[in-house]
């Protein structure tokens, strides 16, 4: 399932994810705000990029783009090659759950299921068998060091624990693409550390190419590179760490 990063040096200069003048604005009453201002970005395979910005810069709508989970205005959007921005709905949907894996502030993990539960349900939706499935969250649940609490509901864990659940449900599929929206936000600073220790093994060990927005200059530390956004448009680019 998970994949060693060996295999994905030889094209860690690919850009995985290409945004090419990139507009998004949304109707409020008969007003029209522009939130993204012909936005270009590239994102290489194997990235770990962190996008910060002050409240209403766009981080958490470009990420949603990135992520499938919205279309442009305007403008394209590639991931591997693919034109997000030409799909519908339940094309991006399909391209989602084979792709993308989601970590959110809050967990969203559902309180009566077991951590290996929570776990499994992106891959109901797939062929596996359930022998296949059960292999897939143990490997998830011990990637993110949480092989002994498979039984365990959400509420018997701590908030690390819960977004590691989270982090696992995420992985489980193998996405070579993983989005973070503050993904630290709602912990301490140890536990935050502890979580941003994980995704950056996941990057660095698992080839895994991260897209984390955070409010957080100590968060955006462990990613490779930081940009940072204001007002809609990348106001610069960091080097790598």
């Amino acid at each position: 399932m998970i994949q060693d990063a060996t295999t994905h040096h030889a094209k860690t200069q690919d850009a995985m994810i290409q945004i090419r003048n990139v507009t998004k604005a949304y109707e409020r009453g008969k007003q029209k705000v522009e939130v993204l201002h012909g936005l270009t970005l590239d994102v290489p395979k194997g990235d770990f990029v962190a996008l910060m910005g002050p409240s209403g810069s766009g981080k958490t709508t470009l990420l949603n783009l990135i992520g499938g989970l919205d279309t442009p205005t305007s403008g394209e959007i590639s991931i591997e090659g693919q034109r997000l921005d030409r799909m519908k709905a339940g094309q991006l949907a399909q391209w989602r759950s084979h792709n993308v894996g989601f970590v959110f502030q809050f967990y969203n993990l559902m309180p009566v299921l077991s951590a290996e539960a929570n776990v499994e349900l992106p891959l109901l939706l797939t062929k596996l068998s359930a022998a296949q499935r059960k292999n897939s969250v143990g490997i998830a649940l011990q990637v993110v060091g949480l092989g002994d609490r498979a039984k365990h509901k959400p509420r018997e864990l701590s908030g690390g624990q819960e977004q590691r659940v989270a982090i696992a449900r995420a992985i489980v599929s193998d996405p070579q693409l993983l989005v973070c929206d503050e993904p630290t936000g709602d912990l301490d600073r140890a536990t935050a550390d502890e979580i941003l220790r994980l995704l950056q093994t996941l990057n660095r060990e698992h080839g895994k190419t991260i897209v984390m927005v955070t409010h957080d200059p100590l968060a955006a530390g462990y990613a490779r590179r930081t940009l940072h956004l204001d007002k809609g448009r990348l106001a610069e680019q960091a080097g790598v760490a």
